[in-house]
């Protein structure tokens, strides 16, 4: 939509400039009206949800109010042409125009409004639910309000009823939302599982809490993930990924010791209700499968784990002769590590991922691990199908939304089927 929306407003402006260049005249009276009118159609497709008036086209709105604010008034004003009308003008202003429009629908293009929905194979209907927990015994750390943390999670539930199901708690990336795997979250659904998804509090890009207030990512966090490398700076690296793993897996232990103690309360509503605290996973994608990795070996009630793409941080101890010093304690609980081409290849080249590399040289009878050729990092995501474009430039692999699909459908049946075999003890599961 936003492609049309553009190639629409180029086609006016052009053939309006071309109108203006025969007649040799600005017609500022009648591009006054096309500026009121071309703000009315957008209201109009915008209240009748057309289009959602969403991040993307706020930026195209309010240029599209203030051409209209600025053409009411020459209208207005009656304004007459006085100065002599010249070509050179016009087309720089059209040429100004163009670039703004182009400008400001870039969201647009870059998260189209058509996302392909993946259906479930479940039979179960999904439901879904909001709500934001407060951590009354931790203080927010990226904030000088004095205020204690507070979480907003989303859960994906089937709609059944006198049956308890697994829970699955799910950590997003380093620049993640709790959305990312949403596919995966209604796949397991389906399926009967309770998935809860965290939005980590200045972590995630932006998270929203029940009362609407948006809290965007913290910029200090976004350089130091970004600066972070530690073939360049290990001590340095070390110190952060002591940080990340401490507010991430505390947020998960918090989430996951709440939810046992609202299933426990005689008031429980309806989905938590249906959750059977003795059959808990947890898994995530890049850093928050870092963070679901650290929480299967540290806790003792988590009996099955998968991380999207992530290295063992939880296990780096500490640094010693320029390496890193890494538990080789056995994985506690069955383990499935899922990649992509952006790290199946380097494993052995990057010092954080030397678990992960023994694992996948010598794995024990726990640990499983799942290579998709030919995608990225983000493609294991539902980024691949919200941004495609962007996705493509990230990872650097040229997937259409087709393809992307069929990949997610094994993505999430790979994790399925794991999930069933591990915490529901049914089927097999065959690592490809």
């Amino acid at each position: 939509m936003g492609l049309i929306i553009l190639a629409a407003t180029v086609v006016i402006e052009i053939s309006f400039a071309f109108y203006c260049i025969i007649t040799k005249s600005s017609h500022i009276k009648q591009k006054s009206l096309l500026r009121i009118f071309a703000f009315l159609i957008f209201s109009i497709i915008t209240i009748f949800n057309v289009i959602p008036f969403d991040f993307r086209y706020h930026a195209f709105g309010i240029s599209l109010f203030l051409q209209t604010i600025n053409g009411a008034k020459n209208f207005i004003r009656n304004h007459s042409e006085r100065k002599p009308f010249k070509t050179s003008a016009t087309v720089y202003r059209t040429i100004g125009l163009i670039f703004l429009f182009v400008t400001t629908l870039i969201p647009t293009l870059l998260f189209p409004q058509n996302i392909r929905v993946i259906e479930v194979t479940g039979n179960y209907p999904v439901l879904s639910e909001k709500h934001s927990y407060i951590d009354s015994s931790r203080l927010e750390g990226y904030s000088d309000n004095n205020e204690n943390r507070k979480l907003n999670v989303q859960f994906w539930y089937p709609d059944i009823e006198q049956k308890r199901v697994p829970l699955i708690v799910f950590s997003h990336g380093g620049l993640g939302v709790k959305s990312s795997n949403e596919s995966l979250f209604r796949e397991l659904a389906s399926h009967g599982y309770v998935i809860v998804s965290i939005d980590h509090t200045y972590h995630s890009f932006f998270t929203k809490d029940e009362k609407g207030k948006t809290t965007w990512i913290d910029f200090g966090y976004v350089q130091e993930l970004l600066g972070e490398n530690p073939l360049v700076n290990m001590e340095q690296s070390f110190d952060r990924y002591q940080k990340w793993m401490k507010i991430r897996m505390d947020d998960m232990n918090f989430v996951i010791d709440t939810i046992i103690a609202q299933v426990n309360e005689d008031s429980a509503s309806s989905f938590y209700s249906r959750i059977d605290t003795g059959k808990i996973g947890v898994m995530g994608h890049s850093l928050g499968g870092s963070s679901a990795l650290g929480i299967g070996k540290s806790r003792i009630d988590i009996q099955a784990v998968i991380a999207l793409e992530s290295p063992y941080l939880y296990d780096i101890k500490g640094v010693s002769n320029g390496e890193f010093i890494v538990d080789q304690m056995k994985y506690p609980v069955s383990v499935l590590n899922v990649y992509s081409d952006s790290a199946y290849g380097i494993l052995s080249q990057r010092p954080q991922y030397s678990t992960n590399y023994r694992m996948l040289i010598h794995p024990n009878e726990n640990e499983f691990n799942v290579y998709f050729n030919g995608i990225g990092h983000l493609a294991l995501t539902d980024f691949a199908l919200t941004s495609p474009i962007l996705t493509k430039f990230l990872d650097g692999n040229d997937v259409g939304i087709e393809t992307t699909s069929e990949n997610l459908k094994k993505i999430n049946e790979v994790c399925l089927a794991f999930f069933n075999r591990f915490l529901k003890e049914e089927g097999e599961f065959v690592q490809n």
